[in-house]
């Protein structure tokens, strides 16, 4: 393991590791932190007591943050040339049917979400095993294959998250930036810890949620009550 920075081993000094904190709490101590350089990304990560290998208990899905998560997201829209013009209309950086097919399958990979309507599916399927190991294949549970096309993309463009769980049972996905203020992203935060245990599965255990953490991208964890 490489050496820890300085400014990190501070901010270590500033969280009891075996405090369950209030998402207020959390967030304070957060805020206190010194950051790096950069605007920081907050994320949060929640252990969920579900077995990933079972397809009626995976979590996952799309959901629109109160206050976004602060970042420009690159979307793309396969779809019919008149929708192509409303999608780039509403910020897609491209939009299109065969032609943005063939562009994908030949490699292109600089965007973050890619939205389909249902009719494209047949032929966005082709894409599976270049999408697929990128997690950005559209799917109708992360909400990004949708006969609205226009207003999916609206939405992802604003900064709507897609999350499924991992391997090892964990979501992790971002809530904001460093440069939020304490309300936004405490506000972000409760939205998504409801949504969470919203979408629980109906054949997952009672401790559904066994914990919960935030964290800046180069700061300390800090454990949540659940």
């Amino acid at each position: 393991m490489g050496k820890q920075s300085k400014r990190y081993l501070e901010n270590v000094k500033k969280v009891d590791c075996d405090k369950l904190y209030s998402v207020t709490e959390a967030v304070k101590i957060l805020k206190s932190f010194e950051n790096a350089k950069f605007d920081e990304t907050v994320e949060m990560v929640f252990n969920l007591e579900i077995n990933p290998k079972k397809a009626d208990q995976l979590v996952r899905g799309a959901f629109s943050l109160p206050h976004g998560i602060g970042k420009k997201v690159k979307v793309i829209a396969f779809c019919d040339d008149e929708t192509a013009k409303q999608a780039l209309e509403a910020g897609a950086i491209e939009a299109g049917s065969e032609d943005l097919v063939a562009k994908v399958s030949g490699g292109w990979l600089d965007f973050d979400v890619a939205i389909a309507a249902p009719n494209m599916m047949a032929k966005v399927g082709k894409l599976g095993r270049v999408l697929g190991p990128t997690g950005k294949m559209p799917s109708p549970k992360s909400g990004t294959v949708s006969v609205d096309v226009v207003k999916a993309v609206t939405e992802f463009v604003a900064g709507k998250i897609d999350f499924r769980n991992d391997d090892t049972s964990n979501v992790h996905t971002v809530v904001g930036k460093a440069s939020f203020d304490e309300q936004k992203i405490a506000e972000n935060v409760d939205a998504l810890i409801k949504h969470i245990k919203e979408i629980k599965p109906q054949s997952a255990k009672e401790g559904y949620i066994m914990s919960m953490s935030i964290a800046t991208t180069m700061g300390p964890g800090i454990k949540i009550a659940v």
